[in-house]
């Protein structure tokens, strides 16, 4: 009893501090790939510091955003008496931990659980990944648990039967869950691999077919069709007089965020502010403003560095984890690791676009009496957008980076209305509400809900099936675009 004591004590603790804390589950896998890679203890402890440190700033810049933004969300819903739901990562949380007890008769822990288990999943999908095809490994651990809670709800409002059966009822979850992260931020190798030139690493987050969706329509509706159509990037504009200004992105930034959000604040006007404590009642309202839309700059330039010291580590160090244990293989990271390639005005864009979406959405679901109003959020409206616009500029330019975000709003808000009102999150506060929670995951809900056992089985063969449909349309490239990307340019170039 005493040593299965310790083992458990061990495994709580690794669960609770590595698992679910992103930063040390980044560099955890830093540390255990340069041990297996043989580097010097020095070498090993200074990689998985950096790596830490990278991931707690690039949070300092997440958190930054969301806490700057989270007064001027709650602003908007106190000053027009909405009753409404606000589509957020952590409101989602926060929604399910609120009501599963209530709702369904189950704790929240069991979504931990469910964690652990669909990570195990990922592992071995990947490991045998020349039957299966993937690729990647889902490594952003603060994600996970949001949608280890969110597919908690979901799976079992579609599958009530499964509620007496706790062991069955996990296995299902983690089955379907952890295909998704498997298969899901494989579909990112292709557009991250192109975007970044081969740095090593696939999207592990909200929205990565989202991402894959993107680097298709933006390809075929938008893309040069062979060298028969220019293409014009959004870094690639030439900017008359002032406007020379947006090529510059912290300026971009913040100067599109003071007029945006300047104009949101006014109209919800300073008595709420002091109210609640985010200004103090001496502080000038317009300064106030001000500041707050320029700390929308400071947070991605944050962001930018955090990205910057810990990829490196990372991508480095998987390697020695990809040779021994999972070859041919590449981590999933955060989205916002992408913001430091490609056009990085392209983040801006892209969430603007997203944002007007967002909007034009949810005026319609007013006017329309919609039983489920939607309350933007940063997190959804930010990284989804400006990481979907980031790779449609890539392929497209600037039209499919401003029209494809642009659509994406309109379905993050639809979609997170559907969804989050039919199956009662909505009544709790908050939803997910990012991408593929808005479209992908939705569709598996309705097809258990009525389907039951056999739409769980037509989901997961779904999902399995879509790596092997990629492999079959490249199936010399589809390798060698992790393992040696230079040889897979020349083999893309010898297609073409």
């Amino acid at each position: 009893m005493a040593i299965f004591d310790t083992l458990y004590a061990i495994w709580s603790f690794f669960a609770t501090y590595v698992l679910q804390q992103a930063p040390y589950m980044v560099g955890f896998l830093t540390l255990l790939g340069y041990c297996l890679m043989g580097k010097k203890w020095y070498d090993t402890l200074a990689g998985t510091l950096k790596a830490i440190i990278g991931m707690l700033i690039l949070g300092a810049g997440s958190s930054g955003l969301t806490s700057t933004f989270r007064p001027i969300l709650a602003g908007l819903k106190d000053r027009f008496n909405l009753t409404a739901c606000v589509i957020d990562p952590y409101y989602g949380q926060n929604a399910v931990t609120a009501g599963v007890e209530e709702t369904f008769g189950k704790g929240f822990s069991q979504a931990m659980t469910l964690l652990l288990i669909a990570f195990i999943v990922n592992i071995l999908l990947v490991r045998f990944n020349k039957i299966t095809k993937c690729r990647t490994l889902f490594t952003t651990g603060h994600v996970q648990v949001q949608q280890a809670a969110t597919a908690y709800w979901l799976i079992m409002f579609a599958l009530p039967g499964l509620l007496s059966n706790n062991v069955a009822l996990i296995i299902v979850m983690a089955v379907i869950l952890g295909a998704y992260w498997a298969v899901g931020s494989n579909l990112t190798v292709k557009p991250m691999q192109e975007l970044s030139e081969g740095a090593g690493f696939a999207i592990a987050h909200q929205q990565m077919f989202g991402i894959r969706l993107s680097y298709f329509l933006s390809d075929k509706l938008f893309g040069d069709k062979g060298g028969k159509r220019k293409v014009k990037k959004v870094g690639e504009m030439e900017m008359p007089g002032f406007f020379s200004i947006f090529s510059e992105n912290m300026v971009c930034t913040a100067i599109l965020m003071t007029i945006f959000f300047g104009i949101i604040m006014a109209i919800i006007g300073k008595p709420f502010f002091v109210e609640t404590g985010a200004m103090a009642e001496t502080m000038n309202f317009g300064f106030y403003c001000f500041n707050t839309s320029l700390n929308f700059a400071v947070y991605l330039a944050i962001l930018q560095l955090g990205v910057r010291t810990f990829v490196t580590e990372l991508t480095a160090s998987f390697q020695g984890i990809a040779d021994k244990l999972l070859p041919s293989s590449i981590p999933g990271v955060d989205c916002a690791v992408c913001f430091g390639f490609g056009d990085s005005n392209a983040v801006t864009f892209g969430f603007l676009a997203g944002l007007a979406g967002q909007i034009l959405a949810i005026l319609i679901l007013i006017v329309t009496g919609s039983p489920t109003i939607i309350i933007c959020g940063f997190v959804p409206v930010f990284f989804d957008n400006a990481t979907i616009g980031l790779v449609a500029n890539e392929k497209g330019g600037l039209k499919a980076c401003l029209v494809i975000p642009f659509f994406s709003g309109l379905i993050q808000v639809f979609g997170a209305a559907f969804i989050a009102g039919w199956v009662g999150l909505a009544s709790y506060g908050g939803y997910l509400g990012m991408f593929d929670w808005d479209t992908v995951w939705p569709a598996f809900t309705v097809v258990m809900r009525y389907l039951g056992y056999f739409g769980v089985a037509l989901v997961v063969i779904v999902l399995l099936a879509i790596p092997q449909i990629e492999y079959m349309m490249d199936k010399k490239g589809y390798f060698l675009i992790t393992e040696d990307y230079d040889a897979y340019v020349e083999h893309k170039q010898g297609r073409a």
